[in-house]
């Protein structure tokens, strides 16, 4: 090698790492992007989202209102110990729904959904990627994506928007149990400045967060299990790597995604 390319060579890995970035990005908005257009390819699957559905969204609820509860609690009574140093524990109320409309039902709602169902996911189409149920289906002319990604993506759309409504509801209902049962705080008043203090704009921004975090868990925990083979580990490995990786990875993108989304939306 000319020695004189010595002080080219760390730009030139540089380069080769942003471009082998820009390639995955761009695998991943493709893999979306047909996943959503078969989504509305005729006949639609109903059946197949309404099974999803259930999965995603009816077995999260358990764990979505218990960490609802404890997150609107431990809000309430850290709330209270901040506020009542300037003599404002009056707007608890307002202080706890806001911060759970606006910021961590979505964001916590999220995170629960790809630990219990987004890692799932993956796990399953890492096995049948392996397994040769995949190629299956394409040796009998049956659309993968349509057939496996696209309910999930639609039953994720539908469930995420109510799983946040419910991680809302039950939150504030916890700050209540704080701030009114154990902190004396007057029940009036707590509901007065949440009617007073939560407009339209907040729970419509939430609901985008939402809408916006399950198309990101679903790009990212389908396109992680779909492509199992391309990884670096065979087998069972292979599925315990990009599973990891799939829930890793949708994590850390939900809160990037978050941080766009709330400097765009206030």
């Amino acid at each position: 090698m000319n020695p004189s390319s010595y002080p080219i060579m760390p730009f030139n890995r540089l380069g080769q790492f942003a471009i082998a970035r820009l390639r995955r990005m761009g695998r991943y908005a493709l893999f979306l992007l047909q996943s959503f257009v078969r989504l509305f390819s005729w006949p639609l699957p109903v059946a197949k989202i309404i099974q999803q559905t259930y999965f995603i969204g009816m077995k999260s609820v358990s764990i979505i209102c218990l960490t609802a509860v404890f997150t609107g609690m431990v809000l309430g009574l850290q709330g209270y110990y901040t506020l009542v140093k300037f003599g404002s524990e009056g707007v608890l109320g307002a202080a706890v729904a806001l911060s759970l409309i606006r910021e961590m039902g979505p964001v916590l709602t999220a995170i629960m959904l790809i630990g219990r169902a987004g890692s799932a996911m993956a796990a399953e189409l890492g096995i049948m990627r392996i397994s040769e149920q995949i190629d299956a289906l394409e040796t009998m002319d049956i659309d993968p994506l349509r057939f496996l990604v696209s309910p999930k993506l639609g039953a994720a759309l539908i469930s995420m928007p109510l799983l946040t409504a419910i991680f809302d509801v039950v939150g504030i209902i916890g700050g209540y149990l704080t701030g009114v049962l154990l902190l004396g705080i007057n029940s009036g008043i707590y509901f007065a400045r949440i009617q007073s203090s939560v407009q339209m704009t907040d729970v419509t921004g939430g609901f985008i967060k939402s809408l916006v975090f399950a198309v990101v868990i679903i790009m990212v925990c389908c396109f992680k299990g779909f492509n199992t083979h391309e990884g670096s580990e065979y087998g069972a490995k292979g599925v315990s790597v990009s599973t990891t990786s799939a829930v890793v990875i949708a994590s850390v993108l939900v809160l990037v995604t978050d941080y766009i989304l709330t400097s765009l939306l206030l």
